[in-house]
């Protein structure tokens, strides 16, 4: 009795042990059996450091790992397994490789996605009616960026440095600062004869300073209501003479144009001068 359930207790063991094994070399190579998950794609340019199991996060939160990478002529392409089935990430939504740390540390993906919001109805991203146009689904194809490294920044730097001599920017640089040097020159030139014309001008607006107080007396004496009630008599003066004088005019004209009136001054005129000829001859007056 006590043999069986000391056999028993080996095959037992025996069989956890080859369970424990075989777990444990489905989890190496990804393989999750009863698990749901899903799939993305992300293509990248340049993929430094990254590696299969590399973990993939959203917002700092653990949500898969990279499952497999392969290189092409065109990009590096990563299959990212996602472990969340209820994780909604609202489109346009790319891949980034970063540092775990600002230090360094593990090279890990990081999706980015908008932050718009989704409806909690909506189809999960592993399901057959996905919306893809919406959310990212499972089997999509995404965007993804390179980690920032000095050999990137380097090449960068090489590139503009290479761009400067093609296009001999530092001469184009010297000659914009002796443009500049001229045109401050200038603009020195400039206010030098605007500061003397201000002094020349400077008599004239002392006098339009006292024209101006001149007028706003003069203003100030023609709104008093005295001095507006003058004005206003004056004008009615000076209407009622233009009147009489007009008139007068008439009057005249009337004297002017009636001939016996006229013949009479003739005759009186020629009466007169007769008179001073007889009173005063000729000879007197060219004597005198």
């Amino acid at each position: 009795m006590r043999r069986s359930l000391r056999d028993a207790i080996v095959g037992f063991s025996l069989i956890g042990g080859v369970v424990v094994f075989a777990g444990s070399m489905f989890w190496l190579r990804g393989i999750r059996i009863g698990s749901n998950t899903w799939e993305v794609t992300a293509n990248f340019a340049n993929a430094s450091g990254l590696a299969k199991r590399s973990p993939v996060t959203y917002r700092g939160i653990h949500v898969g790992s990279v499952k497999e990478v392969k290189v092409t002529p065109q990009s590096v392409r990563a299959s990212l397994e996602i472990n969340k089935s209820d994780l909604l990430l609202p489109k346009p939504v790319f891949a980034k490789v970063i540092k775990s740390s600002l230090l360094g540390g593990d090279v890990q993906v990081a999706l980015v996605g908008s932050y718009k919001s989704v409806s909690k109805n909506i189809p999960m991203p592993g399901s057959d009616s996905c919306p893809n146009q919406q959310i990212l689904c499972g089997g999509d194809v995404i965007k993804g960026e390179p980690l920032t490294s000095i050999s990137n920044l380097t090449a960068e730097l090489e590139k503009i440095l290479l761009k400067a001599t093609k296009e001999d920017v530092v001469t184009n640089l010297s000659e914009s600062t002796k443009q500049f040097d001229r045109t401050q020159r200038e603009l020195e030139v400039l206010v030098l004869d605007i500061k003397s014309e201000l002094n020349r001008a400077g008599p004239i607006i002392s006098e339009l300073n006292i024209a101006t107080k001149h007028l706003k007396n003069i203003l100030a004496a023609i709104d008093n209501p005295k001095t507006l009630e003058d004005i206003r008599r004056t004008a009615s003066s000076t209407r009622s003479l233009t009147r009489k004088m007009d008139q007068l005019g008439s009057d005249m004209s009337k004297l002017m144009e009636d001939e016996a009136l006229m013949d009479a001054f003739r005759s009186v005129t020629i009466g007169l001068g007769q008179l001073f000829d007889e009173i005063y001859p000729s000879n007197t007056r060219k004597l005198n």
